[in-house]
């Protein structure tokens, strides 16, 4: 392992393999470790044997659940947008080659103490109970104003300028209601708290542009989900630097991380050093250069039946808005089953997740917990979310952020982009794989 590298990457968590994949691409030399002996780091798909191990060892599972090798369990529960920034990047560098996708089946919000499904075309939005007749005509002119608005054309503007007015400015003009405005920028937007209300409109726009448009490339729903569970991500980007020259080391111990002058230079595993301009790692190798933002309560359960209410759907989203419960961030749902190729049949996965609030966070999680309906397993994580302290400029660390309680990739994909540019100086433009006749297959189902 003495030898010299170009960058060297530390944790297979999704973030830290795609820029692995990416580096490898551009023609760097990449070293890769994990110090465990599986892909995915904290965002890898466990066994069933594995979960048990994990948070309740010395346990055997129930008989019932079935056979190991038919679970795959997210640690993270996450979707990808269909024309999101992830799904970009899986299209562009041929990442979509190892795996196939399936689509989520309902995106739902929760509101007065009932869900509803987020409407995906116009059929649904009329008969939805989301909203009376009145704040269904005000809620079509706002799409309407969304839809048909043109940077040079000030007359599709109605007035508005959304780099100058707030969302909350946008929503006074349509005459939206609370709740309206409660299931626009959590359930679709995907904001995580209120504080977008206050700033310019532009982004949440771009946002709700995005949810639409995903939700228009395959209708019923906006999200996609990988066959065999999300740890299949970080594999495809690992095979995906592998093939340019990327050299993989699972269940290899990280020691120390080597500094001259104040600047990391390599890192150190046993007896051996190998050497670097650039450190790129998950916050758990750098307990020392990261601070604590929250926490994170993650709840993984095992149903025997679809979470009721949701027309039996095989998968969904469920988003709870903070305003709906009284909190100041929302709870997700996120629910998989059989049909994934993720648990044994007759299971579904649900993953209720939500930032902490309190000292109590199974508490903060019951409005969620009374959706499911009767829940035969469940495994309780709470974890802290971390950041780096500094940007890694000046000793060439740099740290990913701990990934959060949001349902959908677009955070983890900005972290990306982050952090290449404060590595390289420039923006990530990804350059389209040369296609080849092995690649030609259907990723989507």
């Amino acid at each position: 392992m003495d030898e010299q590298y170009d960058v060297i990457v530390l944790g297979t968590g999704l973030t830290e393999c795609i820029l692995s994949g990416v580096f490898s691409v551009e023609g760097k030399k990449v070293l890769h470790i994990d110090r465990q002996d599986h892909y995915g780091g904290e965002s890898a798909s466990l066994s069933l044997t594995q979960i048990y191990e994990k948070y309740r060892p010395g346990e055997q599972p129930r008989q019932s659940l079935g056979r190991d090798r038919d679970w795959n369990i997210d640690l993270i529960p996450k979707f990808l947008m269909a024309n999101g920034e992830l799904t970009n990047i899986l299209v562009h560098t041929n990442v979509t080659r190892y795996m196939e996708f399936k689509q989520i089946s309902g995106s739902f919000v929760y509101r007065d103490g009932k869900i509803a499904k987020v409407p995906s075309n116009e059929m649904e939005a009329i008969r939805s109970p989301l909203m009376g007749l009145f704040e269904k005509r005000r809620m079509k002119r706002f799409f309407e104003f969304i839809g048909n608005y043109e940077e040079g054309n000030p007359s599709t503007h109605q007035g508005l300028n959304l780099d100058r007015n707030s969302m909350n400015e946008v929503y006074t003009k349509f005459g939206l209601e609370s709740g309206t405005k409660d299931f626009i920028g959590h359930a679709m937007a995907l904001y995580l708290d209120d504080d977008y209300l206050t700033k310019p409109a532009r982004e949440t726009v771009e946002r709700i542009l995005l949810y639409v448009k995903s939700m228009a490339r395959f209708g019923k729903s906006p999200y996609l989900y990988p066959l065999y569970g999300l740890g299949e991500l970080p594999q495809g980007f690992a095979r995906l630097s592998a093939i340019y020259g990327g050299t993989y080391m699972l269940d290899k111990p990280v020691d120390e991380i080597v500094y001259e002058d104040g600047v990391a230079v390599g890192v150190r595993s046993g007896d051996e050093v190998a050497r670097a301009k650039i450190i790129i790692g998950d916050p758990t190798y750098f307990p020392t250069k990261v601070r604590k933002t929250g926490k994170v309560i993650r709840v993984i359960c095992v149903l025997t039946r679809p979470i009721p209410n949701t027309d039996n759907a095989d998968s969904l989203q469920i988003v709870i808005p903070q305003n709906q419960v009284g909190r100041k961030h929302d709870i997700y749902i996120a629910m998989v089953s059989t049909a994934h190729n993720v648990s044994s049949k007759g299971h579904y996965l649900a993953i209720v997740s939500t930032i902490c609030e309190t000292d109590n966070p199974l508490n903060e999680i019951t409005p969620a917990m009374h959706l499911l309906g009767p829940v035969l397993e469940k495994f309780v994580g709470v974890e802290d979310l971390l950041e780096p302290i500094d940007d890694g400029t000046k000793d060439h660390v740099y740290i990913s952020k701990s990934y959060d309680a949001t349902s959908h990739f677009e955070t983890t994909t900005d972290d990306v982009k982050d952090i290449y540019e404060r590595i390289e100086g420039k923006p990530l433009v990804l350059k389209q794989r040369p296609a080849d006749d092995e690649e030609n297959f259907t990723a989507f189902e």
